[in-house]
């Protein structure tokens, strides 16, 4: 059995409302929108993940040095 996905329209000149099955063109706006949005969803977690990499790699390169953690974090702070 397939979903039929709906919206709620309401008349706001009389009071009524009435549930109605979504458009084709609504669907794909919804899919559209889905697909958008995991997209730029992917890119933000990417670009978090690439922020995270290179403050391990300075922080290592500075323990590396021979910074201890605190002085490390208080330089990185």
């Amino acid at each position: 059995m397939t979903e039929v996905i709906t919206k709620l329209v309401v008349n706001c000149a009389d009071g009524t409302s009435e549930v109605v099955p979504l458009t084709a063109e609504e669907l794909a706006q919804r899919e559209s929108d889905r697909l958008a949005y995991e997209a730029q969803e992917a890119e933000r977690l990417a670009a978090e993940e690439a922020k995270e990499n290179l403050k391990a790699s300075a922080n290592a390169k500075l323990a590396a040095l021979g910074l201890t953690a605190d002085e490390i974090a208080a330089i990185t702070a």
